[in-house]
């Protein structure tokens, strides 16, 4: 398959427009990392365990004759109120700690959930089955799942929604002031401990909008929401804070890389190529970061 990617160019195109796809995803749960990293200094370990019990709220759903499309409406509700409470219970007492403490305390809350998940929705990989059918391209030769297509769609929308939210409305703005300088902007009035509430709910409910879409398009289950944390931080640490845009172009930059990877390496080395891009984007980081001090001196 390693060499078929190269000689029959339609695999390689199907590889790109899943990978875009697929980007598109992990971008919006990217965003929602950014938004809280970027606000509250705090990077959250459980991210893609908000994600799989996000993805849990619609697979239930459709278990009960709802279509789980309806999940990206009532995902993020539930999971905005979610995240307000682990705000309140958690991570208001470590907003300003050290970022390490908020590492520890965010691996917590992901081992609880992956455990809750475990035992309330039992350790089945499952489907919330959407049924809605392919899209043929180039005479036949690239398919493309209608439920990625939607996933896309629905992710470019929420993220837009998002944008428009944070410019005019009173929070939104209130969010960008804490972000820029949480002092100042208590020091004119505004109420920081709302804004991080705040901007905690707005992460989770963004997450239970990705959940319900990976129900619809890929299969959950309790113990996969690492990956989707590794890729969200990836995603964060090559775009920037506050780089919507860059967001954007770094997931769908990783989607395609992961489409590329597993028709070459294999589907079994898809998440182990993750990992590999991460340790390598770090080590280039720290290297840029120590030439950067070499240059100083």
């Amino acid at each position: 398959m390693d060499f078929m990617v190269f000689q029959y160019p339609m695999i390689s195109v199907q590889a790109c427009l899943d990978g875009i796809l697929l980007g598109i995803l992990f971008a919006l749960i990217a965003y929602g990392m950014a938004l809280q990293w970027g606000v509250m200094n705090i990077i959250n370990i459980a991210q893609g365990d908000l994600v799989i019990l996000g993805g849990y709220i619609a697979y239930f759903m459709y278990l009960y004759g709802i279509h789980p499309a309806w999940g990206v409406i009532v995902a993020p509700v539930i999971m905005y109120f979610v995240g307000i409470v682990i705000y309140k219970l958690v991570i208001n007492k470590v907003v300003d700690r050290d970022l390490f403490i908020s590492i520890l305390a965010t691996f917590g809350i992901s081992i609880l959930f992956m455990q809750l998940m475990n035992f309330a929705f039992g350790a089945d990989v499952v489907l919330a089955n959407s049924d809605y059918g392919t899209t043929m391209l180039f005479n036949n030769n690239v398919v493309l799942p209608n439920s990625k297509i939607f996933s896309a769609f629905i992710s470019i929308l929420f993220a837009i929604c998002l944008v428009i939210y944070m410019k005019k409305s009173k929070l939104g703005r209130a969010i960008r002031a804490t972000a820029q300088n949480a002092r100042a902007a208590k020091i004119l009035g505004v109420d920081t401990e709302k804004v991080y509430a705040a901007t905690f709910g707005i992460n989770a409910a963004l997450c239970g909008v990705a959940g319900a879409l990976i129900s619809i398009t890929f299969t959950i289950h309790p113990y996969m929401g690492l990956p989707y944390t590794i890729r969200s931080f990836m995603i964060v640490i090559v775009a920037g804070l506050g780089n919507l845009p860059g967001v954007a172009m770094s997931g769908m930059g990783l989607g395609v890389f992961e489409e590329f990877a597993d028709y070459i390496l294999g589907t079994e080395f898809r998440i182990g190529s993750v990992f590999l891009l991460l340790v390598l984007i770090l080590v280039y980081r720290r290297f840029k970061l120590s030439r950067k001090r070499e240059y100083l001196k």
